[in-house]
């Protein structure tokens, strides 16, 4: 396989094939089929780079970081540091000290939650989230709610998946003290006006929060220009290693914002009396962090520039125009939600098919799509299903993928009669 990213020239057409050899599992078959793997919106698979660089460390560099003196931790901790930096440039953040490495978007959510929020709201105060809401961006502020007496409202959403934004308006208020929104929906695909948002919250004084899990690895995220206070993402969604994300923070609030969790790293001083907290990002990153997946999250940035966020979410566009097309002409298959601007998500019930038992049958044809509720109860709720099956796209999906879905779902049909 090609040692390096599969970079794909300017004015050439996107070589999906070559895209594909840059991810081992994708020549795994299953059940004696060919992989179609569907699922990237749940983790998406990890390319030789990203597996390289991991391993790399692992074999020649690893330690401590931070606090050896010895060739290699400084090694390690210049990886480290230099993966912060990385990220920091992704984003287009304006300092290193506004990246926090976390364990994921969840982590990075809660900690918001439990260092800001905790320590700032009170009775009277509200936080706004929107119906279409990943479990992640709901209980964390349920639970800061119970803790400080704050209300949380909920924006609605429309039939056909989109945020209704007169009613959102209509919620903001001057006690409106954070607005948490998902950049796109992990259910429905929906790509959410984020710029709209924003200036709504503003507005009203209020600051804001984006869960940015499912958007990093198909758009791209320009911090300056999105104006938001905080920013969460998963490395596992963006081609990389699992156990790594981060929260971004702007300076002026971090700075404020008192530790989550106590621990090495995240002090200056400690004594029986009291203790001094360690400058930003550290004051949050108490304890031993992932070196490694940090590491593989840098690789992973480097590998999807290195194709072209943009070319990727043309690609990704493409194939989700087609896919919306051909299960359409499937007999009794609904899609669920099918808003103007989406993602590469489809989520979809088959009539007389548990979404649960769909997910069996397709599985046996090779094909991996996620099946349940995708930690969105609220959004199945509204929509009145219990489940609905989901099929996503990444950068190494192709045709014959979305070929293998519709064979298979017609498979389905006649299993079920």
């Amino acid at each position: 396989m090609n040692a390096e990213p599969a970079r794909l020239a300017a004015g050439m057409p996107y070589d999906v094939a070559r895209v594909r050899a840059d991810f081992p599992v994708l020549a795994t078959r299953v059940r004696g089929k060919r992989l179609a793997f569907l699922d990237t919106a749940a983790s998406a698979q990890r390319p030789l780079q990203v597996i390289e660089a991991v391993a790399a460390y692992e074999r020649t560099s690893h330690a401590n970081v931070h606090r050896g003196v010895y060739q290699l931790s400084q090694r390690a901790t210049d990886a480290f540091e230099g993966a912060r930096e990385r990220v920091r440039r992704f984003l287009n953040a304006a300092s290193e000290r506004e990246v926090i490495f976390t364990r994921g978007t969840t982590e990075a959510i809660n900690l918001v939650a439990q260092s800001w929020a905790r320590s700032t709201l009170g009775p009277g105060d509200e936080i706004l989230i929107t119906w279409m809401e990943h479990h992640a961006n709901i209980v964390p502020w349920q639970m800061v709610c119970q803790q400080t007496g704050a209300t949380l409202k909920v924006a609605p959403i429309d039939r056909r998946g989109e945020l209704r934004l007169d009613a959102f308006r209509a919620l903001l208020s001057p006690r409106t003290r954070l607005v948490a929104f998902t950049a796109v929906s992990n259910s429905l695909g929906t790509v959410l006006p984020a710029a709209e948002i924003v200036a709504a919250a503003r507005a009203v004084g209020a600051l804001v929060l984006v869960d940015a899990a499912q958007a990093v690895p198909h758009e791209r995220v320009d911090l300056r220009a999105l104006d938001c206070d905080f920013l969460a993402f998963s490395g596992h969604k963006l081609y990389g290693p699992t156990g790594i994300g981060v929260l971004w923070g702007r300076e002026a609030v971090l700075r404020e914002m008192p530790p989550w969790q106590g621990g090495g790293d995240m002090i200056l001083t400690v004594s029986f009396e009291r203790t001094t907290y360690n400058a930003l990002p550290y004051k949050f990153e108490a304890g031993t962090p992932n070196i490694s997946g940090a590491i593989g999250l840098a690789a992973a940035i480097d590998y999807l520039e290195g194709l072209g966020i943009e070319r990727v979410h043309a690609h990704e566009q493409a194939l989700l125009q087609r896919a919306t097309a051909a299960l359409g002409r499937i007999p009794g298959l609904t899609i669920v939600g099918q808003a103007a601007r989406k993602a590469g998500v489809i989520s979809f019930t088959l009539e007389g098919v548990h979404p649960h038992d769909l997910g069996t049958i397709l599985d046996a044809e090779g094909v991996a799509v996620r099946a349940g509720h995708h930690c969105a109860m609220p959004v199945m709720d509204f929509f009145e299903v219990a489940a609905t099956a989901r099929a996503s796209f990444g950068c190494y999906s192709d045709e014959a993928d979305l070929e293998q879905l519709v064979a298979a779902l017609g498979h389905a049909r006649e299993v079920f009669g």
